[in-house]
């Protein structure tokens, strides 16, 4: 059985890659949306904001890594705006894939929407941002997860929801 070290501080390297890709990923989804029209495109843009803060707010504040500098480096940013909750409400937190379905609409909508416009028309540039926003929510979260953060995750060992819901043995 292999060995793996826990951080309890994230390298920056680390950090600053698993935040390129989920900013890539939130502005292909913007630029994509953003083909239907510039009111479709802000509501996308409110809509990841909320989910954002939701998580800052409501997930990070009960994590192991509140104030200290995670795989994401959310756990610095909310420990700069809310109070350190109970790590034990992160623990025993539940983690459905209903209750994933608006962290999946980030991807899905901006994915269903691209695809859509390309059938109506054509466009080399359009198929190309639905490709790399399909490839960085694939490989590049496969990656960024399951070699570089969560398998050195410290909150990993004392319980977390999502790591039950997705290695459900």
């Amino acid at each position: 059985m292999e060995t793996v070290h826990r951080y309890e501080k994230f390298p920056l390297w680390i950090v600053l890659l698993s935040n390129l890709n989920t900013w890539i990923t939130y502005l292909l989804g913007f630029f994509i949306i953003s083909r239907l029209g510039w009111i479709y495109s802000l509501l996308y843009l409110c809509f990841v904001l909320v989910l954002e803060y939701r998580l800052i707010r409501n997930h990070c504040v009960h994590c192991y890594y509140w104030g200290k500098t995670c795989g994401f480096g959310k756990g610095s940013i909310s420990s700069l705006f809310f109070r350190k909750g109970d790590s034990a409400r992160f623990c025993i937190t539940e983690m459905s894939w209903k209750a994933m379905i608006p962290d999946l609409l980030v991807v899905l909508l901006p994915v269903v929407t691209g695809i859509t416009l390309v059938i109506v028309a054509f466009d080399i540039f359009l198929l190309s941002a639905v490709i790399v926003l399909i490839a960085l929510t694939t490989f590049g979260n496969g990656f960024i997860r399951g070699k570089l953060t969560c398998r050195h995750c410290k909150q990993r060992e004392l319980g977390c929801p999502a790591e039950r819901l997705f290695n459900k043995g």
